[in-house]
């Protein structure tokens, strides 16, 4: 543990296998008073983790999204920066990171009121944009993207304290059964997983691409999976999942003709910001987790 943090309340990569542990913090942090979110919404997100909303954005915001997708598809085809992450064998741009910085029409996304105030409702606070990405996954080629808790990253490797963020993934193409489209296990943030093994230096530069480290057991996801089970929430684009950042997610590969999509904006608690990490010796950089702490404007 660094000696700047308090405490690590959620102890990861420190032994040769995995524990499982109650989670030691709320899900919910606000009110149905403070809205937009009803209190069967608020209920309903504390115990499955998420929240589905088909077809949230309509024809006009989601023409706006695809074409600063396909824009950003082909800047990055050139792009030699680290934002830009390839796939590990066909060098097919995997994720763009940072772009609520990059682009003008994913900064206002990341405000728009309709996602920043939900954050905020289930966040109990003003907050800020830890990450943002893109995750494409062009047909035939995309990879999967292995079972994981998001929290555990962000706590060992960007040092964020405690379980008080939330992401919100707008689907830019249709998540269809078969196009390898986002899983969930409902419920799995109840319990946090400490995986086992290191974290190497610089690992981020790996992991990106595919992640070995931090992420849990076989024997720790049929745990899950036997008390949880594997939702997909499947929908049109425009479509809105709000997930818990310790959720267990993941997705398949796309072997099919249908391309798929989404581009994910990170909201933390402004009374939850990262001092150094919990893992290796320093925090990841900036594109993955922002050393820019200044709240979202409201309204």
């Amino acid at each position: 543990m660094n000696a700047i943090q308090e405490q690590d309340f959620y102890p990861s990569r420190q032994g040769v296998e995995d524990t499982i542990t109650d989670r030691k913090d709320p899900v919910v942090y606000g009110t149905a008073a403070d809205g937009p979110l009803s209190q069967d919404e608020l209920d309903a997100y504390d115990r499955d983790g998420f929240l589905f909303y088909p077809g949230f954005f309509g024809a006009d915001d989601l023409a706006s999204f695809k074409t600063e997708l396909d824009r950003l598809w082909k800047a990055a085809a050139t792009d030699a920066g680290d934002e830009v992450i390839r796939e590990p064998e066909s060098e097919i741009v995997r994720s763009i990171f940072r772009v609520h910085e990059t682009s003008d029409v994913y900064r206002a996304l990341a405000a728009d009121p309709r996602l920043a105030d939900r954050a905020r409702q289930l966040l109990g606070s003003d907050v800020y944009v830890h990450q943002s990405r893109i995750n494409y996954k062009p047909g035939f080629k995309g990879k999967e993207f292995y079972w994981h808790s998001d929290f555990e990253t962000w706590h060992v490797e960007d040092g964020v304290p405690r379980m008080r963020m939330v992401s919100c993934a707008i689907w830019l193409t249709e998540n269809n059964p078969v196009n390898g489209p986002v899983m969930v296990m409902p419920g799995s943030h109840k319990w946090y997983v400490g995986c086992s093994g290191g974290t190497p230096d610089d690992h981020f530069k790996a992991s990106l691409r595919r992640q070995e480290f931090g992420v849990p057991s076989n024997g720790s996801m049929e745990w899950l999976e036997q008390r949880c089970g594997i939702e997909q929430p499947i929908g049109p684009a425009g479509s809105v999942l709000l997930f818990e950042c310790n959720v267990i997610h993941g997705s398949n590969g796309n072997i099919t003709p249908y391309p798929r999509s989404n581009v994910f904006m990170v909201y933390n608690s402004v009374e939850n910001t990262p001092k150094q990490a919990f893992g290796p010796a320093k925090r990841r950089p900036h594109f993955l987790g922002s050393s820019d702490f200044t709240p979202l404007p409201r309204g």
